[in-house]
């Protein structure tokens, strides 16, 4: 049984499903996903992280993205997700973000990344476009990095987990009956009882309040980001996702592009970063007066941008360490969770689903270990903290 049909939920279907022959039960509380993360992701993909675990996930999950059709296809189905690998741009402007990006590049190195650091000079050589103005160091990502289309991932998730005998059901899920140490059944708000022999919540930002029913603290919250897409005279060549030592982000999105930053501090003038944001709350001014002046600074062409339309969505922020959590619920002998991905799940879905579903099914698999999400770490001492969260 899992509590939550987005791509983390749908994912880890499909692979119990197709690959262990499970029956599986889905219950999403909401069947259009108007409201879910997973339809309203920017939908990105990287390696450039600062943690082991996060790297070895996304590659792994890049390496799924690029033989989807073999994956995922239903009945010989040609599925587009629009990958596109044009990388990730990191700048900083201060010798301490500098020396974290030589930490950082030398760990990704070490674990194959392609990535390189560079200059202000030969940053300039290489992207003509870009102000290299107060530019200490950059780090660009040369493959394995990049953008795709996430509801068509999602989709191609669902289908191919109905196709293999997955139901997704509605119900929206708020608590349980137990025995011991054990889950007897998802209790739905209308009384329903969905019985089952293992239960994953992968319900992104609310599945803390079920984990709260079964005495499992987990710390992560709904987190608004919004995302603004954008008109511009030019089409700048070779353009990857870049992100400004300010904190703003963009990057190319059909004809134009999309950007965003970290929702402005209450005493800027802004919203802040409540919990559960209304999603309809976008803040028009963060673009104005924090975003458009940053891209005008580091894109001079830029300096004619215009906004045509906005959206938001929630992250699932782990406020323990901005890493995901994935694995046995403590104290549970058949309960788990896949939540808290900090704005970084939809790209590692797959193996994140992957990984799950053979713990569950305790079964070998060629997906990255989850220890290291394991919610078991909560209780630790030592955290190991993922620095690079956008």
């Amino acid at each position: 049984m899992i509590i939550g049909g987005g791509v983390m939920g749908a994912a880890t279907a499909c692979f119990l499903a197709r690959d262990h022959g499970a029956r599986v039960t889905v219950l999403e509380r909401d069947p259009t996903y108007r409201r879910a993360s997973s339809a309203l992701s920017a939908s990105s993909i990287r390696q450039q992280f600062s943690t082991p675990v996060n790297i070895e996930l996304s590659a792994w999950s890049m390496a799924f993205l690029r033989r989807l059709d073999r994956e995922l296809a239903v009945d010989g189905a040609h599925l587009d997700i629009g990958l596109t690998e044009s990388g990730y741009l990191y700048l900083t402007d201060t010798e301490a973000g500098a020396h974290a990006l030589r930490r950082d590049h030398a760990l990704q190195r070490s674990m194959g990344v392609e990535v390189a650091l560079l200059a202000p000079s030969a940053l300039r050589q290489r992207l003509p476009w870009i102000s290299t103005e107060g530019v200490v160091l950059a780090s660009l990502g040369l493959r394995g990095e990049g953008w795709f289309d996430g509801p068509a991932l999602m989709q191609a998730f669902r289908r191919k987990a109905v196709a293999c005998g997955a139901h997704f059901v509605e119900a929206d899920v708020d608590g349980f009956v137990t025995r011991g140490a054990q889950v007897l059944a998802a209790r739905a708000a209308d009384g329903r009882l969905f019985t089952a022999d293992a239960f994953v919540l992968a319900a992104g930002a609310w599945s803390a309040p079920l984990a709260a029913s079964l005495g499992v603290c987990l710390p992560v919250t709904a987190r608004k980001r919004d995302v603004f897409v954008l008109d511009a005279p030019v089409r700048l060549a070779n353009a990857p996702l870049l992100i400004d030592p300010s904190g703003v982000w963009c990057r190319p999105e059909g004809r134009g592009y999309i950007a965003g930053a970290p929702p402005r501090a209450v005493e800027a003038g802004g919203p802040g970063d409540p919990d559960d944001a209304p999603l309809e709350a976008i803040d028009h001014a963060l673009f104005d007066e924090v975003i458009w002046p940053a891209l005008a600074r580091r894109v001079p062409a830029f300096e004619a941008l215009r906004v045509r339309s906005a959206w938001a969505g929630y992250y699932e922020m782990n406020l323990h360490d901005h890493n995901g959590l994935a694995g046995p619920l403590p104290g549970w002998r058949n309960a788990y969770t896949a939540c808290g991905f900090s704005g970084h799940g939809m790209q590692q879905a797959p193996a994140v689903g992957c990984a799950l579903a053979a713990l569950v099914m305790q079964a070998p698999c060629a997906a990255p270990d989850l220890v290291p999400l394991h919610p078991s770490r909560l209780s630790a001492a030592a955290s190991s903290v993922e620095a690079r969260v956008i």
